[in-house]
């Protein structure tokens, strides 16, 4: 016996398919990403006074040198969720912009999103690269243009779950708040 074949409209299976909202593995990965993050960008403090000891010829105290692996190992553990985020999203997807939102503003989510996760790599082995292998203009680029367009992102991205949230209505924060 044969098997019948149908014509499958292609809008129809992508929307069957696209979730309706993250994975709780999806929302472990983001919210553990960002409380690592914040703690980087908040107490780099100790790093940057071990890097100076270090560039002085001088041995960080053990406390310096302790807060300095701790940033380094939380900067290496956002490298790892954030390859292990970027795998599960290309695998299982992610929910589509909610109808209220303008083309040009999913078009911004998109980039924003994509810059996200390029950060997710790119500040972490900047950061890899000054500390353990000295590579100044790495530790340049991290403390400099990579860290601030990360603050950028997040207040942009903050600021865009609360238009969708306050202004549009959408269940957007739910996606990745609820279940």
């Amino acid at each position: 016996m044969g098997t019948a074949s149908f014509p499958i409209d292609e809008r129809q299976t992508m929307t069957a398919i696209a979730p309706t909202s993250y994975s709780i593995l999806q929302k472990a990965l983001h919210w553990t990403m960002a409380l690592l993050i914040f703690f980087n960008l908040i107490f780099p403090d100790a790093m940057v006074d071990a890097v100076e000891a270090y560039e002085r010829g001088e041995v960080p105290s053990p406390e310096a040198l302790s807060s300095a692996n701790i940033h380094a190992y939380a900067g290496i553990a956002v490298l790892c969720l954030g390859l292990i985020r970027l795998a599960v999203r290309l695998t299982r997807g992610a929910p589509a912009a909610p109808a209220e939102e303008p083309p040009v503003l999913q078009l911004a989510s998109k980039i924003a999103h994509g810059t996200f996760y390029a950060l997710f790599i790119l500040l972490p082995l900047s950061g890899i690269a000054k500390y353990y292998f000295d590579v100044d203009i790495a530790g340049e680029v991290h403390g400099g243009p990579l860290k601030l367009l990360m603050w950028v992102l997040i207040v942009v991205h903050i600021a865009a779950a609360l238009v969708h949230q306050f202004y549009w209505k959408s269940n957007l924060l739910q996606r990745m708040t609820k279940g």
